[in-house]
């Protein structure tokens, strides 16, 4: 399979390149400033025919008739002339549907790849796009996501007319491994047929700028949102993506005493949080039971002795792990426990806590093991 892409330099095309490079999928690029015999040479040589290329924010409305209809035109012509049979995946906009001078070029773009079909055979397919997001998006041109998330990341001020305003959005990641999964498939496109990227996010712009503070402020109060999944994760990857490289790093509160050093790392909106601490040999840390919150501790340096009791019934119950064997210790309600470093280094100990830290109701209550 070899697969033609025009307008490879641009926000989709570029991360389309990178995809197919992970694929293995034998590809060539064409530009919009291309010659008629190389366009001739390229378009006849292809299985696919990537159609990218256009021209969003033009300094006039003439340039939309030029990038997105005239262009596609020169392949139209091109495909005729060769008698190519590639099949055509057409980048379009939800926007054709509209009479703006855009909208108008992307239809007219649209039914010059129509006729196509009808006239030399080929099949088409035109994916009508939402406005778009992800990285690599050039900021302060036509998407106001990556605009925002530039200027948040790089503490420039942003304006909202109005924070009501809706905006229906596809992920470049999602837009990326649709095409390539139809390139993989193969199927046959009926004449002039349309089609969607999906999922599709549907936010407003007060919900997306609350998310891209709290994604900024998330470094001081070291409190994630949730990023895991859906539009909060396409986001957060989103905004980091517009970091210089010095902010690739941040610093964390260290509290240190005469014991060894404790650090919080992050704080999850539901998930409990995570800290590390040390330990100077010799030293036990801890002497307390839960009634609900959970602990689980993980030696990654030196070698510990925990120890539990029964606040009830005074059971007791001792282990020693070391980093010579990584194992997950695990706190019970009920049950108090400390680890001592008995060790000659320095002990290091990443913990989770299941819950975060309320200094009103902390769940943590002094007894002797």
């Amino acid at each position: 399979m070899k697969v033609l892409v025009t307008g490879a330099n641009g926000f989709v095309g570029k991360n389309l390149v990178v995809k197919l490079k992970e694929k293995s999928i034998d590809y060539a690029t064409l530009s919009h400033t291309a010659g008629t015999a190389e366009i001739n040479t390229k378009v006849k040589d292809c299985d696919f025919l990537v159609h990218l290329a256009g021209v969003n924010r033009p300094e006039n409305d003439a340039e939309f008739a030029a990038g997105n209809r005239g262009f596609t035109e020169k392949l139209c012509e091109a495909i005729t002339a060769t008698g190519a049979k590639a099949k055509v995946i057409y980048s379009s906009s939800i926007h054709a549907d509209r009479d703006s001078a855009y909208g108008i070029s992307k239809r007219e773009a649209e039914q010059a790849l129509e006729q196509l079909s009808q006239t030399n055979g080929n099949q088409v397919l035109n994916i009508r796009l939402p406005n778009l997001f992800g990285k690599w998006c050039r900021p302060n041109y036509n998407s106001v996501v990556a605009t925002f998330c530039y200027n948040v990341a790089n503490n420039l001020p942003i304006s909202v007319a109005d924070e009501n305003i809706e905006l229906t959005l596809c992920y470049i990641d999602d837009v990326v491994d649709h095409i390539v999964q139809l390139l993989e498939s193969n199927p046959d496109f009926s004449t002039g047929s349309f089609n969607a990227v999906s999922p599709q996010y549907h936010v407003t712009l007060g919900k997306l700028v609350e998310l891209l503070y709290a994604f900024k402020n998330s470094r001081e109060n070291i409190t994630s949102e949730k990023v895991g999944v859906g539009f909060t994760r396409a986001l957060y990857s989103t905004y980091i993506s517009y970091f210089e490289p010095e902010q690739f790093s941040y610093s964390l509160t260290e509290h240190r005493d005469e014991r060894g050093v404790f650090v919080e790392m992050l704080r999850t909106q539901d998930s409990g949080q995570f800290s590390f601490f040390t330990a100077k040999p010799g030293i036990t840390r801890g002497g307390h039971y839960h009634h609900t919150k959970n602990e689980k501790f993980l030696v990654l340096k030196g070698t510990a002795r925990f120890g539990f009791r029964h606040i009830i019934t005074g059971e007791t119950y001792v282990l020693e792990t070391s980093d010579r064997h990584y194992q997950v210790v695990e706190t019970v309600p009920g049950w108090s426990h400390d680890i001592t470093n008995i060790g000659d280094e320095e002990l290091v100990v990443m913990l989770w806590a299941n819950e975060l830290f309320d200094p009103e109701n902390p769940d943590t209550i002094a007894h002797k093991v």
